[in-house]
């Protein structure tokens, strides 16, 4: 495993991050493909014996169970000092039975404080290592957010605090609200990225090079769309809502940027995954993509992808067929 700073901040975390969206009781949420305690079990294993040591999920996943079953599963095999937990905040954990009550969604101080000891109590952690803002919150100030978020690393209960995906505009603005002030900035930006959807290398990721925050691309693999010949179907993404919102506008044009992922693959006699892989982590400023595995072997496919080097050839066919796609991934 390769190790690295997250953005310009001391903290060492591994090339890759294990995205634990996967994990979490099938009948905890909208997500059927998602898996129990004990199918977590040996993935979670096999990523801690391969040196993975960065592990992000959030209070909304599975109504919360993806955060118990990853703490209760990292503690049976490893040791707390040497592992990064992220989770985030933004949903409430009960975001897929219906309307949420008053406060128990967005960031409002009260809302905040509420979900962090949530999270720290299902993770079985007294701390966090990098508390994340899940989404932007048009209904509170921002200066209140950055505010308590400063608070609760003051307090010891997170070491660091990240954002996700939002307008670049809207990044800034919090990033100087937080320096004006002399509170904790955001040291790490959680957005989409995979050469299905580039639309962050416009605005976002110039600003975060500028800025020295790291990148943590999620869904690199464009939600298994880049695993596999065009056209191709899985459970995931016949049941994908929002895999389908993404994607469904550009599917043809989408088509033609896989099947040259699929040529590059059986060129160098690899699987797609770790080509559409590779291109992320070559990405300037990127310091850990965020992968989802439903089986040990797609880690291991993960892992060699940190050691395969494409030429910029390969890089300027994998980007010639991308068409400009509509902004997503907010909401």
């Amino acid at each position: 495993m390769q190790y690295v700073k997250l953005g310009t901040t001391g903290l060492d975390i591994s090339r890759l991050c294990l995205g634990c969206m996967t994990f979490g009781e099938p009948d905890a949420g909208t997500h059927p493909w998602t898996l129990g305690e004990e199918a977590s079990r040996p993935i979670i294993k096999h990523a801690v014996e391969q040196g993975i040591n960065f592990f992000d999920t959030a209070n909304s996943y599975s109504a919360g169970t993806s955060e118990i079953i990853l703490g209760k599963l990292l503690k049976e095999y490893t040791r707390r000092e040497e592992i990064v937990i992220a989770t985030k905040v933004f949903y409430p954990s009960n975001m897929w039975e219906g309307s949420s009550k008053a406060n128990e969604k967005g960031l409002s101080r009260k809302a905040i404080m509420a979900n962090i000891d949530a999270s720290l109590s299902r993770l079985g952690t007294d701390y966090i290592d990098l508390y994340q803002i899940h989404r932007w919150d048009y209904d509170t100030p921002i200066e209140e957010t950055m505010e308590v978020l400063n608070d609760v690393v003051r307090s010891g209960k997170a070491r660091y605090i990240g954002a996700s995906s939002m307008y670049a505009w809207q990044f800034a603005k919090a990033q100087h609200v937080a320096a004006s002030r002399g509170w904790s900035k955001f040291v790490s930006m959680q957005n989409f990225v995979n050469l299905l959807y580039r639309e962050e290398e416009r605005e976002m990721i110039p600003l975060c090079l500028d800025q020295g925050v790291g990148l943590m691309p999620w869904s690199p693999l464009a939600r298994g769309r880049l695993t596999r010949p065009y056209g191709e179907q899985t459970e995931r993404t016949r049941t994908d809502i929002s895999g389908r919102a993404f994607f469904q506008a550009t599917e043809v044009e989408d088509g033609r940027v896989i099947s040259i992922v699929e040529q590059i693959s059986k060129e160098k006699g690899v699987p797609m995954a770790q080509v559409a892989l590779a291109w992320v982590l070559g990405k300037k400023g990127v310091s850990a993509p965020i992968v989802g595995a439903s089986k040990p072997a797609q880690l291991d496919d993960a892992i060699s992808a940190l050691n395969l080097v494409l030429s910029e050839e390969e890089i300027a066919r994998l980007e010639a067929p991308y068409v400009p796609h509509g902004v997503t991934g907010f909401s």
